[in-house]
């Protein structure tokens, strides 16, 4: 019967996909939602769906880009449901240890929880472009914006981040000893270079 070659056909070729697309597209994901075991579900779910709709599927050009759009559709979905929940997380009212993942090192760690903190257009853009290694155009495309959101995007999301991670590498490190002794704030320092980094 023609149907059950084409479920074979289709089986195959989401197995094809798993096994050439998986370990990225959760990585994406995981950029996006800061929770791994989050992450595994929307990208099975994207593969269950592929299993459910064997003819389009089959007839897919870039199958990864199909389930990377179909997860991210996901994970939106998710992220609207929980948003009282990260709305709490993110006043401090309720705090979210990041999860421990084999293989993460603690920058990696860091980065996660510092994209959480973006706003979800800004972390979608950014997690796209650096970790799952879309063009500009691609990200454009897969999120329905123009380009020059995309790149407005990853220059506000860059800045913030950059400043994000400063502030967490500054919060684990021991404070310095002062170098000089202290003086009064009414008394300049004798010598004045005219350089000042902040």
């Amino acid at each position: 019967m023609g149907t059950s070659g084409e479920e074979r056909e289709a089986r195959e070729a989401v197995r094809q996909a798993y096994s050439a697309h998986y370990r990225r597209l959760v990585a994406a994901v995981y950029g996006l939602t800061g929770d791994y075991s989050d992450a595994q579900d929307l990208v099975q779910e994207a593969y269950a769906r592929a299993l459910a709709r064997p003819r389009q599927f089959l007839d897919v050009a870039d199958p990864e880009a199909w389930l990377r759009t179909v997860a991210i559709n996901l994970a939106r979905t998710r992220f609207r449901r929980r948003r009282l929940f990260d709305t709490l997380v993110r006043t401090g009212r309720v705090s979210r240890p990041p999860d421990s993942v084999p293989g993460l090192d603690p920058n990696r760690v860091a980065l996660i929880a510092a994209l959480q903190q973006l706003s979800r257009p800004t972390r979608e853009t950014i997690v796209l472009h650096h970790i799952a290694d879309m063009s500009v155009h691609e990200v454009a495309e897969t999120l329905g914006v123009p380009v020059g959101t995309v790149k407005a995007r990853l220059s506000r999301g860059r800045a913030m981040l950059a400043t994000l991670l400063n502030e967490s590498a500054e919060q684990v490190q021991p404070p310095h000893p002062p170098a000089q002794p202290e003086r009064t704030s009414d008394q300049p320092s004798a010598k004045n270079t005219g350089t000042w980094h902040g």
